[in-house]
């Protein structure tokens, strides 16, 4: 069963008031006291962020979807083991962030094995999309696919930086609690991303 579901499903909601009282680091430890809503008001706050968080890692929604519910199984199963000495996000973006690097590698070996049992005319190819766009829709979808596309081919060191800097927005010392690096390699690693994404996009207005 969906965690977040579950809990939603047999407890109240806090109102708007309580809600925005209390910090992340306050409601996991009244999770860890036994206060399940709390669980779920932390599942509100960091689901759409770990979708967009992980998608940018794994370039696929479905898996993305999958990678959030089992960081949010995490952060129940293994509540006990946050200790208060770290932000939350830092501790719930390590975890999104490790389980998502498994699966690059995971996919990695899988695409490998593939090719090579297989020979040239058993390949399959993906034919595009012929479903018709126009106006700011499909403008905006192609903006997004070519960005997604740079991050993509970004080295995975960079684009793990890029991805908590520019798009999650947390601050440099996080990051560098997150990644494990020091905070002078994490401004580093950011700049050149950032330049190499500047040079994948050079053409893309």
């Amino acid at each position: 069963m969906n965690l977040s579901s579950r809990a939603s499903s047999s407890i109240p909601s806090l109102n708007m008031v309580e809600d925005f009282s209390y910090t992340d680091e306050e409601l996991i430890a009244r999770f860890q006291e036994g206060d399940e809503q709390a669980y779920v008001e932390l599942v509100n706050r960091y689901r759409d962020r770990l979708m967009s968080f992980i998608y940018r890692f794994v370039n696929d929604m479905e898996k993305a979807e999958d990678l959030v519910q089992d960081t949010l199984m995490k952060l129940y199963t293994h509540r006990s083991y946050y200790r208060n000495i770290a932000k939350f996000s830092t501790w719930i973006y390590t975890i999104a962030g490790n389980l998502a690097k498994t699966e690059l590698r995971r996919k990695k070996r899988h695409k490998v094995t593939n090719l090579s049992q297989m020979g040239f005319e058993e390949q399959e190819y993906q034919l595009p999309s012929v479903e018709p766009e126009t106006g700011e829709t499909a403008q905006s979808h192609y903006a997004e696919k070519q960005i997604q596309n740079a991050i993509q081919e970004l080295p995975l060191h960079f684009r793990t930086v890029v991805i908590l800097r520019d798009i999650q927005e947390l601050s440099y010392e996080e990051i560098s609690k997150i990644v494990d690096v020091p905070l002078g390699t994490v401004k580093s690693r950011i700049n050149r991303a950032r330049l190499q994404l500047q040079h994948s996009l050079k053409d893309f207005r």
